[in-house]
């Protein structure tokens, strides 16, 4: 069963055609629901197949709403250059000219740590620190003051590496220079100017809508609803929390698309504060798991064999949401699901839509030669440790393994993850049983130096340093 909405009558897109992908795609990767927004021909073209719990069985809608974890980045981005046009904030100066009490445990980066490196995850700050400071409006006060013991991964302005925690930061420095929480930043400098209804940040605001359950299964069946919709607290929404319809992600898209003009014609950014998010930052040695070519300000910046664009995946407890720009193209695709094989869903249907509306080819997917160079992985052997998480990398029956484990403050948000790799090159090798939001079949696993000299292993686009 689906529930369609199309803005126009003359288009390219074929909503039958599509409708019809959707729902065949989906049910083969045992997606419970999925919701499909895409923008092409200035207009936005809206899908939804599925349902939103397979306890209940309630039919996805064009107005449902789903969890999008990490796209949120893409919104707090936003709102901060929001504050660069209005003259309130500099890109390059010290974090601690706007929030002083802005802390790591090296007092020299903490003077020197800029929000153009936390914009482009360059500034060493780790991700996987979700502690919950509360309900109140005062949550992201106490994450920045408790972040201030949280060690960094990398030294500041060395490699880019995939963090929340600047994220969260970037957030109460949103809330000091508007005086508004960062949900109400999110509702009045975004979702009214944009007009759309269908974007909240608060678990009781989601309730207004028809919203998707989270499910968690085995690849290869249908999931079964999880024992939790959502876990992350209040205090990390900056990076890990909005709640989103497609269409409604797929209009902040087209204004990014359009130089920072919603469809009706208000200026919700500056056109240089668009095309300066667009810029290339910092290079990425993983340019696999989100396509990531290089990092700009919130953006990932893809690469489709020579084509270039920019995006954001997110995840939260099953459900995965995918963002993709295309400015040659003058087109956006927005998918959102519910849990299953998200990520087979994503290659499969964004590959079809990309080709026929786009005339890109996306590269293949990630994975290893038939006949894998011979290469030891006794050279990246040992335990590596960032907060949240615990990589041990080892040698078991004569095979490279990884063990990816959750601790701390993440605890409980997967099991253990057990990883056979696979060598790719001397320092990239292919992981295999991670799941289905990682990769099409194979995650990729990138070893290498940080600048001070500290080996590190880079896994999901996050760089995690070896200590024993």
């Amino acid at each position: 069963m689906s529930n369609t909405i199309s803005r126009t009558t003359e288009t390219r897109f074929s909503m039958a055609k599509w409708q019809q992908r959707l729902d065949t795609l989906r049910a083969a990767h045992n997606v419970p629901g999925a919701a499909l927004a895409v923008v092409v021909d200035g207009q936005v073209h809206e899908l939804a197949s599925g349902v939103l719990h397979r306890g209940t069985g309630v039919e996805v809608t064009t107005d449902s709403v789903f969890l999008c974890g990490s796209i949120a980045k893409v919104y707090t981005a936003t709102l901060i250059m929001q504050l660069v046009d209005e003259g309130k904030l500099d890109l390059d100066a010290p974090v601690i000219e706007v929030l002083p009490e802005f802390a790591v445990p090296d007092p020299e980066a903490t003077k020197t740590i800029t929000t153009r490196q936390l914009l482009s995850h360059t500034a060493g700050l780790t991700n996987d620190f979700n502690h919950d400071t509360g309900r109140g409006d005062d949550c992201l006060a106490k994450f920045v003051e408790a972040a201030r013991e949280v060690p960094q991964d990398c030294p500041a302005g060395t490699i880019f590496s995939y963090g929340g925690i600047g994220y969260v930061v970037m957030g109460r420095m949103i809330e000091v220079l508007t005086g508004l929480t960062w949900d109400q930043a999110v509702a009045e400098r975004l979702a009214a100017p944009l007009g759309v209804r269908h974007l909240v940040t608060l678990p009781e605001q989601a309730l207004k809508f028809r919203t998707a359950m989270s499910h968690l299964g085995e690849p290869g069946v249908d999931p079964d609803p999880a024992p939790e919709w959502d876990l992350m607290p209040r205090s990390v929404a900056p990076a890990a929390r909005v709640i989103s319809s497609a269409g409604a992600m797929a209009r902040f898209a087209q204004m990014h698309l359009e130089g920072g003009v919603a469809q009706d014609g208000t200026r919700v950014l500056s056109a240089a504060s668009t095309a300066a998010m667009q810029r290339r930052e910092a290079d990425c040695l993983d340019k696999w798991t989100v396509s990531g070519d290089g990092q700009g300000l919130g953006w990932v910046l893809n690469n489709w064999n020579g084509v270039g664009g920019f995006g954001h995946d997110g995840a939260a407890i099953g459900q995965y949401g995918y963002l993709r720009v295309i400015p040659s193209a003058k087109m956006a695709i927005v998918l959102l699901t519910n849990g299953g094989g998200a990520r087979q869903l994503y290659s499969d249907l964004f590959r079809e839509l990309l080709a026929e509306l786009a005339e890109v080819t996306m590269p293949a997917p990630f994975a290893p030669a038939e006949n894998p160079p011979a290469v030891a992985i006794a050279p990246y052997t040992g335990v590596y440790k960032r907060a949240g998480v615990v990589v041990t990398v080892s040698e078991r029956d004569g095979k490279a393994h990884m063990l990816y484990e959750f601790v701390d403050s993440m605890a409980g948000m997967s099991p253990p993850l057990h990883i056979d790799l696979i060598p790719v090159s001397e320092t990239v090798w292919a992981g295999t049983g991670a799941g289905p939001s990682f990769s099409e079949g194979y995650m990729p696993v990138i070893f290498s130096v940080l600048a001070n000299g500290v080996p590190c292993v880079i896994v999901g686009t996050r760089a995690t340093p070896k200590t024993d």
